[in-house]
């Protein structure tokens, strides 16, 4: 068994593929990797992929994301996700699966036959980032019946990328498999960290490259511009700490192209030129290009309603970046309020306002901060060690 084929089967990308990533460059190593996505999937994600030097392949028919406000709007993407998973299983019925392990991004509480026609031909490896809504109860209890399935096939095996996501799930999935899950955390490589570090930044350049003011005090996101990821919490507390503080202006990276309608939205905020939503498809190709845009910023703030550890906000964090974020899910692993970052609670946009006024106007706490949430990171999570933990893993069934 000497092949590991990443897959998913949707186009929106972020978070969970550069925690893949860090997997697959301890995995090749030791294994052949193969990486399966859909159609149409981003260029710089595919960029990112020939970067890791392994083989990738495209299947049929992406997943449908989009919320879907109408019953016929579900029915419609429901068949979708149908089709979807239909083409990406039979692209992977092409491999040798009985001498392979597949590491598949999707949810057995939605994808649950995928799971059982995967599990019975080869060895399953999935990464759980969240915890679930599981509001009205019935929906606790029909999730809850899924996993129970899923549990007795021993050929289903889980990861968490942090605590929190593993905990939720005690009592949903088997005792026996909660027992067996192991948390590989959401983590940074500390080598493409410290070369952005030792890059040296010219400032006017870069800023005049994204359009963004060289003199002024600058406020960063990374995410995708979405509802989850806090962007009206973000864009109401950057009007009303601009209303007094004009010397700021905010910057918001997304991984995928915000609508037009989104667009008018956020333009409704009245911040004109001192609100700059750059795609990422602007960004150069590298990933350390991100990391040297990022050097720019005085503040990161990341103020989600849900969310698993998000990376955007570790390599914020480990390139010494005063962070902002919610005290939701697994940010408080990492974030300890005035001790490694600064937390507030979800939705509250004065007491975003006040964080942004507090580290606008006190440099030392931006610098103490900045040391030791650096520290916290870097000493906490390292992507080589989550990596050797995974690749024992698929050692073990590998046998």
């Amino acid at each position: 068994m000497r092949q590991v084929i990443y897959a998913w089967n949707y186009i929106e990308w972020g978070g969970a593929q550069i925690h893949l990533f860090a997997l697959i460059r301890e995995v090749k190593k030791e294994f052949d990797v193969t990486v399966i996505l859909p159609y149409g999937s981003d260029e710089q994600l595919i960029k990112f992929i020939e970067d890791l030097n392994v083989d990738y392949e495209f299947f049929d028919h992406p997943v449908d994301v989009a919320p879907a406000k109408t019953f016929r709007r579900k029915i419609s993407r429901h068949l979708i996700k149908i089709k979807s998973e239909y083409s990406m299983l039979k692209y992977l019925d092409k491999f040798d699966l009985k001498n392979s392990i597949v590491h598949v991004d999707i949810a057995p509480w939605q994808s649950l036959f995928a799971l059982i026609w995967l599990s019975l031909r080869t060895n399953v490896f999935m990464t759980m980032h969240n915890s679930l809504s599981v509001h009205p109860r019935w929906r606790y209890w029909q999730k809850k019946l899924k996993l129970r399935i899923i549990s007795h096939f021993e050929n289903f095996h889980l990861f968490a990328s942090n605590q929190d996501a593993k905990n939720f799930f005690k009592g949903l999935y088997s005792d026996e498999m909660f027992d067996k899950i192991a948390v590989t955390y959401t983590s940074v490589d500390p080598k493409e960290i410290d070369a952005a570090l030792d890059f040296e930044i010219e400032r006017e350049k870069l800023c005049a490259r994204y359009n963004l003011p060289n003199d002024k005090f600058l406020i960063f996101c990374v995410g995708q511009f979405i509802d989850r990821k806090g962007r009206w919490t973000f864009l109401e507390a950057a009007k009303k700490f601009h209303e007094t503080n004009k010397n700021a202006a905010f910057v918001w990276i997304s991984n995928s192209k915000p609508s037009a309608e989104d667009i008018k939205k956020a333009e409704l905020y009245g911040l004109g030129e001192n609100f700059i939503l750059i795609t990422s498809d602007q960004i150069g190709g590298e990933h350390i290009d991100l990391f040297k845009l990022l050097r720019l910023a005085d503040i990161f703030a990341l103020v989600s309603f849900q969310e698993g550890l998000p990376i955007s906000l570790l390599e914020a964090m480990a390139l010494g970046i005063p962070s902002i974020s919610t005290n939701v899910n697994a940010i408080p692993e990492a974030v300890k309020h005035l001790k490694t970052g600064w937390l507030i609670e979800v939705g509250d946009v004065q007491a975003l306002v006040e964080a942004f006024g507090k580290l606008f106007n006190d440099k030392d706490l931006r610098d103490k901060l900045s040391s030791t949430g650096r520290a916290f990171v870097l000493n906490n999570y390292n992507d080589q060690i989550v990596a050797r933990i995974v690749l024992q893993e698929y050692k073990k069934v590998g046998k």
